[in-house]
């Protein structure tokens, strides 16, 4: 069977032959994959750099997809961290790590849309208790991730909702998403600050995406200029696209309600994560969320890999 196949941490996948998938315990069964998200995650994954990262190659990137069981059933999947993953034309699927779709199901699109969904989705639902009507920030609101982290969280009951980010054409798309306001993190640093404080100083929850400066900015201001600092303020970090450390101030932690979690592999439990699976691809279906999704052939998934663009790719063999 062709698949994408990393050899080598700093270059792309390339496709290739391999050898064909084979399941081996009563649980598992294979899938002709018709849909593999191409996620930051799935970058990370195949440069060595995410923190789940092992040294083994080569390997077959790719952590989720759709395909269709010898059953006949369309299955949503999530894949362990092995070497072989959802890019390649036929996949060895953990029933028990799936979810079947009905018929007539989009495989491109749900599989453009979970992984990015999923890391608002979980953070609101496991890691922190979301107030109905309470105000969120989204950092980073301008990627994928971000800008269904704005639909997410008014979805799941936020009252306001304050999307920031670079993008300047992005940030006026939000609105019609569900964002109340937005802040441009793009100007000068006296106008951001400025920004956030106008509209972002009293929110309940941050879903941080960016970390590195902005994050040490925007907390400093949103403690800073509070209107009751004994208010809570629950920080979660979700990503790092603008620097893996973040220099918080002393004082911020102590000048404020302030409690900063992580979410993501090992703060939330592998069993957490396929509990959500079911509601949160229902809601994908339904339409709940706008999805932007870009299908990639398998055999061009190298050029795929460099590929910039405002949808989530998705390989499809």
């Amino acid at each position: 069977m062709r698949a994408a196949v990393v050899t080598s941490f700093d270059q792309p996948p390339t496709c290739r032959d391999v050898p064909d998938a084979v399941a081996r315990t009563a649980d598992q069964v294979v899938v002709d994959v018709l849909a593999a998200g191409l996620h930051p995650r799935v970058r990370s994954q195949a440069d060595g750099s995410h923190y789940t990262s092992t040294d083994q190659l080569p390997r077959v990137p790719g952590i989720d997809g759709v395909g269709r069981g010898p059953d006949g059933a369309l299955r949503y999947f999530v894949m362990p961290d092995a070497v072989d993953g959802s890019m390649a034309e036929r996949a060895v699927v953990d029933l028990r790590a799936s979810v079947v779709l009905p018929d007539g199901t989009d495989p491109v699109r749900v599989a453009a849309a979970m992984n990015p969904a999923m890391s608002a989705w979980v953070a609101l639902r496991r890691r922190i208790d979301l107030r109905p009507g309470a105000a969120v920030l989204v950092l980073g609101a301008t990627g994928n991730a971000g800008r269904l982290a704005v639909q997410v969280a008014k979805h799941l009951g936020a009252g306001r909702v304050v999307g920031a980010g670079r993008r300047a054409d992005r940030l006026a798309d939000l609105p019609g998403l569900g964002a109340d306001a937005v802040v441009p993190l793009g100007g000068g640093a006296p106008e951001v600050v400025r920004r956030l404080s106008a509209e972002a100083r009293d929110v309940d929850v941050v879903l941080d995406y960016l970390w590195g400066q902005p994050a040490a900015d925007a907390l400093t201001t949103i403690v800073t200029d509070r209107t009751d600092r004994g208010t809570p303020l629950t920080w979660v970090q979700i990503g790092a696209v603008a620097g893996a450390t973040s220099a918080i101030p002393s004082a911020a932690l102590r000048a404020a309600r302030l409690q900063i979690v992580g979410s993501g592999q090992g703060s939330v439990p592998t069993g957490d994560y396929l509990a959500e699976l079911p509601e949160l691809a229902g809601e994908i279906m339904r339409g709940s969320f706008r999805v932007d999704a870009v299908p990639v052939p398998l055999a061009e998934v190298a050029r795929a890999w460099g590929a910039g663009g405002d949808g989530r790719l998705v390989i499809v063999p």
